[in-house]
């Protein structure tokens, strides 16, 4: 069973951190430098955790008044395919919702637009390239 929890001790940061590096710059290889970021201090952080076992992460920050940005998004390889990665997003924009963030956008890998467009987000841009890796960003009103 996946229980998603807020970030809010050091160590669950640095689970969360830990799953970040293994499937963003360990298995698509993007600098540690761009994935490990300024944001990382301010942002809220979720865990998503299989039998006490840290298997996914995700963040989001607010960047204006009602607006939200979802980042860093991940599930473990060995843990895919099992709706873990939508059991993350309903958590992350339940915390939206419920701190005042109506609508939410991300940048999403052109592989994955079809789960984020299952979720209800629509793509606002052309393909573009973000750590080497093709992307558009995506938009949704969570209220």
């Amino acid at each position: 069973m996946l229980k998603v929890k807020i970030a809010e001790i050091q160590m669950e940061k640095e689970q969360a951190f830990d799953i970040r590096r293994k499937v963003f710059v360990d298995e698509q290889h993007v600098p540690i430098h761009i994935e490990m970021d300024e944001y990382d201090d301010t942002a809220v952080h979720f865990v998503g955790y299989q039998l006490e076992q840290p298997i996914a992460a995700g963040r989001i920050r607010e960047v204006e008044a009602g607006l939200g940005k979802v980042e860093r998004v991940c599930v473990l390889s060995e843990y895919r395919g099992q709706h873990i990665g939508v059991l993350m997003m309903n958590e992350m924009e339940e915390y939206a919702r419920t701190n005042g963030i109506f609508r939410l956008k991300l940048n999403a890998q052109t592989h994955a637009l079809a789960f984020y467009e299952k979720l209800g987000y629509d793509i606002t841009s052309d393909e573009f390239m973000d750590a080497g890796i093709p992307h558009k960003s995506m938009e949704k009103v969570v209220s």
